[in-house]
């Protein structure tokens, strides 16, 4: 049982560091309440478990080559720069009311898709943290087993997922509406940084 909640925790420590995905979360969930921000979170998770499976066949290697990568870095700098963007244009609609906004909640899980699929730094993570702990437990356990302790790292991605959405949607209770536009252009602007960065990495790939 120990050994379970181990691996839970280590999905909760891969998906703690703030970045892209949780600035989305953060905004979604003060513009649109828990299920937007929720969906942006399981989107990311089902890019997770894309790249674990890709771990465990031992094709991920291939998405490590310097033209993958280039390709990734520059769909990860459109893919965050249109969603900053959009988030710096939707923050001064906030009202106080909760809503949802007339986007299909699909929109919220293919963007956490995307930006979970585009970002090489998850491929690196995934082969240096999973791969490893896949190697060392294959070594001493079996397949089943395997499944077992690869879902315990999944359920802790997910329950910080529904955390993060807990918690952005619960700040809109709390803040006045000028409060919730100005930690919803944060959200977008830090979106546009990461975007750029990802940009700047592409840059140095490509020339």
């Amino acid at each position: 049982m120990m050994v379970l909640l181990s691996y839970v925790l280590l999905g909760l420590s891969l998906s703690a560091p703030i970045g892209p995905i949780n600035a989305a979360q953060l905004d979604k969930g003060i513009r649109g309440g828990f299920m937007p921000a929720w969906l942006v979170g399981l989107g990311a998770v089902m890019g997770d478990i894309i790249y674990m499976i890709l771990v465990y066949l031992g094709v991920v290697h291939f998405l490590d080559t310097p033209f993958m990568k280039s390709f990734l870095w520059s769909f990860g700098f459109f893919i965050l720069i249109y969603i900053g963007v959009e988030s710096l244009w939707s923050a001064r609609k906030i009202t106080l009311k909760e809503t949802r906004s007339s986007e299909p909640l699909s929109k919220s899980f293919f963007a956490g898709l995307f930006m979970s699929l585009s970002n090489p730094m998850s491929i690196l993570f995934w082969l240096g943290i999973y791969g490893s702990v896949l190697a060392q437990t294959a070594t001493t356990h079996d397949t089943p087993e395997l499944i077992l302790f690869s879902c315990a790292i999944i359920s802790g991605v997910i329950l910080w997922d529904v955390t993060m959405a807990t918690f952005a949607s619960a700040f809109r209770r709390f803040l006045t509406v000028r409060a919730l536009k100005i930690i919803s252009a944060g959200s977008g602007l830090s979106l546009i940084g990461f975007g750029l960065y990802f940009g700047y990495q592409a840059a140095l790939l490509l020339f």
